[in-house]
């Protein structure tokens, strides 16, 4: 790949197994400041060194993110975490709870944090999770050092769950993919800040709200309302965005709509649809969730002029669904 932080394409990027082969060489791209996608269990994270400005800046531009936008520091262990965090009782309790899994903690950063400023956007906070999924977790304790990953695709698009979504978005621009199929929770992680007195969910995610808040003993925060300088990823506005008008909750499609289903809902004019996705025909949210980011890049693909989305109920992981399905339908 070409480490000039030009984003035109120079070559493939390399498939890699997830075998101890295909780990020992991301370790060595990573390493020499490059750029690696690989698993998790909520969705592909593009990885690179937490501590090597240079190899955040890479990240930036083959996303074309805003670099206002802080990202998640990946690490093996709580210990690690612990490094680069002040964690206070509330932030004990999650991680104790919910690591390894689907939850980023936003922390104080600690004075001997080595997550880059540009990784945390000059904050003085930083981002950090610790994943369960044998890849990444192997691939972690091999590199030794905080990796960011922010999902493997173009800024503000639809979030990849398999590597053949990160190829299509990102070929030519990132050195390689650890390829091990498709993602088990298929949303992000949820995004708990534990800056005061009170933790505060910033983005709901792969664990519902009830879990946190049943963990911690009391209710969550409402998060910060100024996207402008967002504390995590994944808060502004307009995100997760197909090339298609998204519009929610439609009862009525109209000509050339493709339409995204929940459960048994019907909405008039369904045979008319260019093509339909059903989430979960029998109305389980975590299956749901799975299946999301993957039928959302299937109805984008079919060229429709608006992807139609049936009432999704906001409870459990239909929050973490919901909010992504606002963000893809905000004016952009």
């Amino acid at each position: 790949m070409n480490h000039s932080g030009s984003t035109a394409a120079t070559r493939q990027t390399e498939r890699l197994a997830p075998d101890p082969g295909g780990i020992e060489r991301a370790v060595e791209i990573l390493a020499r400041g490059g750029l690696v996608a690989f698993p998790t269990e909520t969705v592909y994270g593009l990885g690179a060194d937490a501590t090597n400005p240079e190899a955040v800046a890479r990240i930036f531009a083959a996303k074309e993110r805003p670099r206002f936008n802080p990202l998640i520091a990946h690490l093996p262990s709580t210990e690690a975490a612990r490094r680069e965090g002040v964690f206070d009782q509330n932030a004990d309790r999650l991680a104790a709870g919910f690591w390894p899994g689907a939850l980023t903690l936003v922390a104080p950063a600690s004075p001997a944090c080595s997550v880059c400023d540009l990784a945390r956007a000059g904050l003085d906070s930083v981002a950090l999770r610790r994943p369960r999924h044998r890849v990444a977790q192997d691939l972690l304790a091999r590199f030794g050092r905080p990796v960011v990953a922010p999902s493997a695709n173009r800024s503000g698009g639809v979030s990849p769950t398999m590597a053949e979504h990160v190829v299509a978005d990102l070929d030519g621009r990132i050195d390689a993919v650890l390829d091990d199929g498709m993602t088990i929770v298929g949303v992000e992680s949820t995004i708990v800040a534990c800056l005061d007195d009170t933790p505060r969910l910033l983005r709901p995610g792969g664990i519902p709200r009830a879990d946190v808040e049943a963990a911690l003993g009391r209710a969550l925060g409402v998060g910060p309302s100024d996207a402008a300088r967002p504390r995590a990823p994944g808060m502004l506005a307009s995100h997760y965005a197909p090339r298609a008008k998204v519009r929610l909750d439609v009862l009525r499609l109209e000509p050339g709509d493709a339409v995204l289903l929940f459960g048994a809902s019907k909405p008039q004019g369904l045979e008319h649809a260019i093509a339909s996705r059903n989430l979960s025909a029998r109305g389980d949210l975590t299956e749901a969730a799975h299946r999301f980011f993957h039928s959302m890049r299937a109805l984008d693909e079919t060229g429709a002029r608006a992807i139609a989305v049936v009432p999704i109920p906001d409870e459990g992981l239909g929050e973490a669904i919901n909010d992504r399905l606002r963000r893809a339908a905000e004016e952009r």
